[in-house]
């Protein structure tokens, strides 16, 4: 079991209190977990659902999260409030796969926070992934680039279609 503690402060805000500004700052303990003992896998897939992205029945998901070849949680106390996970051969090859955060986590910089720990794993890999419609500007900040030959053959090929992830 892997833990590494960090302390994040989110960005702040100030608010204006007579004549003098006010900073306040929500700090919150996160603790990065890169493995899957312990997940809870109904609130992997209740994230997933809550935030628009494709999810399955809970064991579904603890498959594909044991079967990857890195793995991130996010952890604020012991709420779960983000995860990521990656495929790859270890050598050249890696596809970024079920990242997200929890709604009310969501602006505070544990999307980067996931997606730096997973890179962090591939530093000697291509990574790929596909962006939801409309969020390809947060991965753009992370250096990657939109392809111009991507193929995919998806199991629900009309559902896909209609949210705008295929021609």
């Amino acid at each position: 079991m892997c833990w590494r503690y960090l302390r994040f402060a989110p960005r702040h805000s100030t608010k204006t209190v007579g004549q003098h500004k006010e900073k306040h700052i929500n700090a919150m303990e996160i603790t990065v977990k890169n493995d899957c003992v312990g997940v809870n896998w109904q609130t992997v897939s209740e994230t997933l659902k809550s935030v628009g992205m494709a999810y399955h029945e809970p064991e579904k998901h603890r498959k594909a999260f044991e079967a990857s070849h890195t793995k991130v949680f996010l952890y604020n106390a012991d709420k779960l409030v983000g995860f990521g996970r990656a495929l790859s051969d270890g050598a050249y090859q890696a596809a970024v796969y079920d990242c997200a955060v929890a709604v009310e986590y969501q602006g505070k910089g544990l999307g980067r926070m996931i997606l730096e720990n997973i890179l962090s794993k591939l530093q000697d890999c291509n990574v790929i992934l596909y962006a939801s419609p409309g969020k390809e500007g947060f991965y753009e900040k992370l250096d990657f680039r939109k392809m111009k030959t991507g193929m995919a053959r998806f199991t629900k090929s009309e559902s896909m279609q209609q949210r705008g992830f295929t021609e």
